[in-house]
């Protein structure tokens, strides 16, 4: 599964025209395509993931949610951690290592975050898109998945590679795999209700919300990755934690189709 992701991925960026190109348009040549998956997305969120994100953000007590968010944050670290050895970032694999060990030690299995409290750094969000990218891969072209959002494919492959690179996955017996997806699905639904305004007001407030969403997640993505100087533009989907002068809304939003 990883070698055909990754077969993909080169074939799709070996055609893409030169990233500064990119940057002043979008490359995007799966327009119409993207634009059907979009509309698909609107959809879904409208009739499934908007009003069970509402009931879960207006039933679920606070303090319920954060355990379940920090129960899903500390299951991606050592992915993150395998991200940034690969990315041959030696600090932030150290930093992610012990905010794990402190989590899953102190923090009872990572339901509590202990680690912030204790003022450690936080964590990296390491992904395989930013490794692909770290070894000088393009992005490729836009893309809109369904269920999972915009994407490149860069991206889109790096979440398949994603799937298979964190080692727990291979240890956690098949119980603990139900509560891991489970506290995922809580993670997501907890953001789409937390920032319900601002996704509503992208999503079907705009007068091109697929030409919106193309557009922050873009821009935003190559800010994150360090190819992109701009600040100022704002992706209702991404998920990394920010200082409040890089332009995201909160450290712990999150992508409500990235399940």
């Amino acid at each position: 599964m990883i070698a055909v992701a990754l077969f993909a991925l080169v074939a799709a960026c070996g055609h893409q025209p030169d990233p500064a190109v990119t940057r002043a348009a979008p490359y995007d040549p799966y327009e119409q395509s993207n634009r059907k998956n979009h509309d698909f997305n609107k959809s879904l969120d409208r009739a499934v993931v908007r009003p069970v994100a509402m009931g879960y953000r207006a039933f679920m007590p606070d303090d319920v949610e954060t355990v379940v968010s920090n129960f899903s944050t500390n299951l991606s670290l050592p992915g993150a951690m395998v991200n940034s050895a690969l990315q041959g970032n030696g600090v932030g694999m150290t930093s992610d290592f012990y905010r794990f060990l402190v989590n899953s030690t102190l923090g009872l299995g990572g339901l509590i975050d202990v680690a912030s409290d204790l003022g450690m750094p936080e964590r990296t969000d390491a992904d395989f898109d930013q490794t692909l990218y770290t070894w000088g891969v393009h992005e490729g072209p836009y893309v809109e998945l369904p269920v999972l959002g915009p994407a490149t494919s860069r991206a889109a492959a790096g979440r398949v590679v994603d799937l298979f690179i964190n080692p727990l996955e291979y240890v956690i017996e098949d119980d603990g795999v139900y509560y891991a997806l489970g506290a995922r699905a809580g993670r997501g639904l907890r953001a789409r209700g937390r920032f319900g305004d601002t996704i509503d007001s992208v999503l079907y407030e705009s007068a091109d919300s697929y030409a919106v969403t193309q557009s922050s997640y873009l821009q935003n993505r190559r800010f994150r990755l360090g190819s992109s100087g701009s600040d100022t533009y704002l992706d209702p989907y991404d998920t990394t934690p920010r200082t409040p002068s890089s332009g995201a809304i909160s450290a712990d939003f999150e992508n409500p189709y990235d399940q």
